[in-house]
C-alpha cells in the first residue's frame, strides 16, 4: 500500500478527516477529532502508527519484524507498521481497520450516536 493508498483508504472510512496538526509533513487521521493513524508524507516508508489493542499489539510484533512499537506514540497502544516491509495480503487494511474500530469504540456514546457511528 503506497501513500496515496493509504491517504485513500483511510479518508474512505465514515467522518474521517485528515489533518496536518504537528507540522506540514505529518498526516494525521481523525474520527470525530481523535486519532486512528499517522504518517509522514516525505518519510512514509519510516512506518504507520496505527492504534491497536494492547494484548495484539505484542503478539504482532512478535510475529511480524515490520511491526514494531510506536515510535513516538505510547507504545503500550500504538504500533510503527512499515508499510513496504512484507506483510501478508490484508493485513495493512485490516490494521487501519482495527486502529479505527477502537477510536469509534473509545468515543463516548453521545458522540457515536451525533456522528451515526
Amino acid at each position: 500500500m503506497n501513500i496515496e493508498e493509504f491517504r485513500e483508504y483511510c479518508l474512505a472510512k465514515p467522518h474521517v478527516e485528515e489533518t496536518l496538526p504537528f507540522d506540514q509533513d505529518t498526516l494525521v487521521y481523525k474520527v470525530a477529532g481523535k486519532m486512528f493513524a499517522l504518517c509522514s508524507m516525505s518519510d512514509y516508508e519510516a512506518g504507520l502508527a496505527l492504534k491497536c489493542d494492547p494484548e495484539w499489539a505484542v503478539e504482532l510484533r512478535e510475529q511480524y519484524p515490520a511491526i514494531q512499537p510506536g515510535y513516538h506514540m505510547n507504545k503500550k497502544h500504538w504500533n510503527t507498521v512499515l508499510p513496504e516491509a512484507f506483510l501478508p495480503p490484508g493485513m495493512l487494511p485490516k490494521l487501519i481497520d482495527h486502529s479505527y474500530d477502537l477510536v469509534v469504540k473509545g468515543l463516548p456514546k453521545k458522540v457515536r450516536e451525533e456522528f451515526g457511528l
